[in-house]
Parts: C-alpha cells; sequence; structure tokens
C-alpha cells in the first residue's frame, strides 16, 4: 500500500458529517483489498477480514470517515448563502475562505468578509453567521443549491517537509489510512483475532455511525483510531502529543485499561515509539459509544497527534500513522497476552 497515495485520496473525497457518500466510497475502495465490504444506509464502511473462526474473540478496527464543515441554512435575497457549522469548525479562519458548496452540481463560493477599511473599531467579520457568495442571483443559486446541502473548505494534501504533511480531512482519514495500512500488514500473516473494521459516519455530530456499526458487529474488542492534539511550540506536554513520537495510547475510566496496558506492552516488546494519552473522562470519540455496546466492549484509544485541528490545514507526520499502523499489526498478532 502506498500510504502518501492512499491517504491523499481519502482526504480528497468530500465526507461532511451525513453526507459521507464520496468519502464512504472511497474508503470502501481501499478496504476491497483486505476484506469483505458492505455499507448501510446511514454511511458506514464495514469490512470482515478472512473467515471467522468461532474459537477466537472479534477485534473491532475502527476510524471515523466523516469531517466538519458546514451546512446551508438560507439563501439570501442577494444569492448569498448563509451556512452554520457541521462538526466543531474553527471559524476563526473561516472568514475570506474559498469554499465548495455541494449542490446538484459543485460550486466555488467565498466566505464573506468586511474590508479592513469599512471595518469600524473592534468590529470582528462573521460573528457566528456566515455567508458565502457564489456569485449567482437568487433565482439561480436556488436552481442548484438546496437547504441542508453541505459546504466544505477545500485544501488537497501537500507535504511540507519530508514527512509533515498538511490536509483537510486529515481527522480523521489519517486514522482511516491507519487500519488500511495494518491490513496491509497482516495479509500474509496469522492474526489471534477475527478482525472486523468500521469506518463510521457522523463522529462529528455525536459519534451516531460508531453507535450503530459498532452494535451490527458485536465485537469482544476494540481499537478506536482518532487524532489528538499534537504540540506546536506553546501548549503544555500533558495536554498534547509530540509528531513524530507514536500514537497516544489512551488510558481512560471510560476506556479498559487492560486493553491500554496490552497495548503498551506490545509497544514496548515490539521496539515501537508510542505516548500516553491520559483522559479523566469520556475521549469524546466513537470509542465512548463503542464501549457501551450492548453488554459492554473492551476498547482502547490509539490517537495520532495532529495540529490545528479542525481546520482546512491540519498537520501530522507519517511516521505516526506507519507507527500506529505497526502497532495494531503486532496486537492482533497475539504479540502480547490479555
Amino acid at each position: 500500500m502506498e500510504l502518501l497515495k492512499t491517504l491523499s485520496e481519502l482526504c480528497a473525497a468530500c465526507g461532511v458529517s451525513g453526507n459521507e457518500t464520496a468519502a464512504s466510497a472511497k474508503a470502501a475502495a481501499c478496504l476491497k483489498s483486505y476484506a469483505d465490504v458492505s455499507t448501510d444506509p446511514f454511511g458506514n464502511v464495514y469490512g470482515i477480514v478472512g473467515t471467522p473462526d468461532e474459537n477466537k474473540q472479534t477485534l473491532l478496527l475502527e476510524a471515523h470517515i466523516d469531517e466538519i464543515g458546514f451546512i446551508v441554512t438560507y439563501i439570501t435575497d442577494e444569492g448569498f448563502l448563509k451556512i452554520s457549522a457541521c462538526g466543531g469548525s474553527d471559524e476563526r479562519v473561516l472568514t475570506s475562505s474559498q469554499v465548495t458548496a455541494c449542490g446538484k452540481e459543485n460550486i466555488t463560493g467565498i466566505v464573506t468578509s468586511i474590508p479592513p477599511h469599512l471595518q469600524k473599531d473592534g468590529e470582528e467579520s462573521g460573528s457566528g453567521s456566515f455567508y458565502v457568495d457564489i456569485g449567482m442571483s437568487k433565482e439561480k443559486a436556488e436552481s442548484i443549491v438546496s437547504l441542508g446541502d453541505r459546504v466544505l473548505v477545500e485544501n488537497k494534501l501537500e507535504i511540507m517537509q519530508q514527512h509533515i504533511a498538511t490536509s483537510k480531512a486529515l481527522d480523521d482519514r489519517s486514522g482511516v489510512a491507519a487500519i488500511l495500512l495494518a491490513l496491509d500488514k497482516l495479509k500474509d500473516k496469522t492474526s489471534k483475532y477475527n478482525l472486523c473494521v468500521l469506518f463510521a459516519a457522523q463522529e462529528e455530530t455525536g459519534e451516531r455511525g460508531a453507535k450503530t456499526g459498532a452494535y451490527k458487529l458485536s465485537p469482544d474488542l476494540a481499537v478506536a483510531v482518532d487524532v489528538t492534539f499534537g504540540k506546536t511550540h506553546f501548549e503544555s506536554d500533558d495536554s498534547t502529543g509530540k509528531l513524530g513520537s507514536g500514537a497516544m495510547i489512551g488510558v481512560s475510566p471510560s476506556l479498559s485499561r487492560e486493553l491500554s496496558n496490552a497495548f503498551i506492552a506490545t509497544a514496548k516488546t515490539a521496539e515501537i515509539p508510542y505516548q500516553l494519552e491520559i483522559m479523566p473522562g469520556t475521549t469524546g470519540t466513537d470509542a465512548d459509544k463503542i464501549s457501551i455496546t450492548k453488554s459492554g466492549v473492551k476498547t482502547v484509544t490509539l490517537s495520532i497527534p495532529l495540529r490545528y485541528m479542525h481546520t482546512p490545514v491540519e498537520v501530522i507526520d507519517l511516521r505516526d500513522v506507519e507507527y500506529t499502523a505497526q502497532l495494531i499489526a503486532e496486537f492482533a498478532q497475539g504479540r502480547c497476552e490479555l
């Protein structure tokens, strides 16, 4: 598997929460090389690896396929689109951005702003209400764009320096890529577990796809691969992870400490770089829904450090994706016992 090519294609696909069709299709196409693939009306992508053995426990590998974006709530008399956040977008970077409105056809637009020459003292652009100029009359706009259509700030994947990459939607297409890479590493290996995969919809709007998807798959154990806050230069070390230092293994009251310890032991035994992510409550990831599925699922998080979360210029170290994949593959082979 060519990690950079796969990740670039995953990030390029549109998949704002609740409208993951294109992103789900791309993820499903990638997954077909390793598993029997299916989808559901919710937008989830499922994969069953090989033929399940009733004597083995089932291990779920999960990452969410959706991304943050915006939704059209109104069209003004001037033909401008009023938009609201769909997921926790960082609105500080939105003003004057170029966006794509995904209507009957994709339309380029510009988020409106007040020129600095016309701003009054202390006045801020936006103030929670944002409008997109698509250069059309109201009649023309309504013929192409419907209320409820999604709007996306576009940005393709670029390599900044060696293994440092930037793109939109690295949250959580990097997690999807890590699982695909883990499956690639396991192709000719024997797994201790029955392996299943879930690329879940609507994480950014309430971890909804993980709830329905985990219920369908009913695993015994689960690994939720997501992103976490990567350190830039001023945040505290205890609330961030360092890029290039490996996946952050989650430790939390809402996670299985037994499974967390097993992944820590696996990383040490296989000499894979790793970090710890200590969370005092729930995790804010799909793990929160997976862990309470049916009678309960032993769940752990593996988080890839990422800078500038929920912006179109998220940044990761590709080595962390590799380390995450390697850690999953080693654990799946039974490197350390639970």
